[in-house]
């Protein structure tokens, strides 16, 4: 196997929903799909979590970082998820590509000089079905799902449909992924009897959908969705988010390196919308432990400052507002996975000036 292929096995592995859904969760979904009658099956709109939806890209760069990437193309190609990127060297094209740069004066990203990013299959489930476009069984997300929706007797592209976004990015950065919902949701009752609608949605999608509810009218909402799904969603926010921001993360996969990947991944407003949650933890619960002190949510500025990011603190503030989970006034059912391992504190023996050396010490 090449290193691309382990790669891609490692994170379909950790990343694909289906994985959490136990028997009464599917029951769940085939009630609300099923619940007046046969002929009156509730369409879908799946809605992806944070690394879910595919990222083309088109270059035009004056520099590259590597001799094995490409300065210029003549259209858009997909860069995630890409198997034939994720080997070493090679990788380094794809961080460089897939990074953003922080605006101090607009307080938002935007990609490289020459670089031109596009998040496509709009609407389609496939988009989301499969990460990887190649449609390799590697890069399955929602597949699964998708499988068990049509087994109801639901549709592809008519009654099952995709909403894919940049998830590099917070909903500061994403109002146009909000339009095009509440249009994608509105067309898809019209296009299925004036059925209301059911969203389906993993991890920080969750997040998305949560604030796009929120942003509508309870009348809007009355007509047009049935409920909203949630697989493992991401409300209150992750630790492991910090443990990211610190020392990266290398997605399960033994052939990545965490801290090289940190690159990339630490320039991602949506990761540090994902921070804990100060709505959610408590202001003297401890998060980052080490030897000299402790970091709770309260703490942020002296962490970033700490680990020599200032801009992740500045990210933060941007987002913060968006970390208020309140109800969406629809009905929601809440899916979650057991015995599954999960970070809820972050143990350094060492911090300050020595955060170079985490990398290697760092015990999660």
């Amino acid at each position: 196997e090449t290193a691309g292929t382990v790669a891609s096995k490692r994170y379909a592995r950790r990343h694909q929903p289906a994985t959490m859904w136990s028997a009464s969760g599917l029951a769940v979904v085939v009630w609300l799909l099923t619940a007046t009658s046969a002929s009156a099956r509730y369409p879908v709109v799946l809605v992806p979590g944070d690394g879910g939806s595919r990222i083309d890209a088109k270059l035009n760069k004056p520099s590259v970082v590597h001799y094995l990437c490409d300065k210029k193309t003549n259209d858009y190609s997909n860069i995630w998820l890409n198997l034939e990127l994720l080997v070493p060297y090679v990788i380094d094209c794809l961080i460089d590509n897939m990074r953003l740069i922080y605006d101090n004066v607009t307080r938002t990203t935007h990609s490289p000089p020459g670089v031109d990013i596009r998040v496509p299959g709009w609407g389609n489930s496939s988009a989301v079905e499969y990460i990887d476009p190649s449609l390799s069984t590697f890069g399955a997300y929602f597949k699964s799902v998708g499988d068990t929706l049509v087994g109801t007797g639901l549709e592809r592209d008519v009654s099952i449909r995709g909403a894919p976004y940049d998830f590099r990015k917070a909903p500061n950065e994403n109002t146009e992924f909000f339009v095009n919902l509440k249009t994608l949701t509105e067309e898809t009752y019209q296009q299925n009897n004036n059925t209301p609608v059911v969203f389906i949605v993993h991890s920080m999608g969750g997040c998305m959908t949560l604030k796009f509810l929120r942003a509508q009218t309870q009348k809007w909402k009355d007509q047009y969705v049935r409920a909203m799904v949630s697989l493992a969603g991401a409300w209150g926010g992750a630790v492991k988010a910090l443990k990211v921001f610190t020392v990266g993360d290398d997605l399960g996969v033994y052939v990545l390196s965490g801290s090289v990947l940190k690159a990339e991944q630490i320039t991602s407003p949506s990761l540090a919308w994902l921070l804990p949650s100060p709505y959610f933890w408590k202001s003297d619960e401890v998060l980052v432990e080490t030897d000299t002190k402790n970091f709770t949510v309260a703490d942020y500025k002296s962490f970033f400052e700490d680990i020599d990011y200032i801009t992740g603190y500045n990210m933060y503030l941007d987002v913060k507002q968006y970390m208020d989970f309140g109800p969406p006034g629809v009905e929601v059912h809440c899916l979650h996975g057991d015995t599954i391992p999960t970070v809820e504190k972050f143990v350094c023996p060492i911090i300050d000036y020595l955060f170079i050396f985490l990398t290697f010490i760092c015990l999660i």
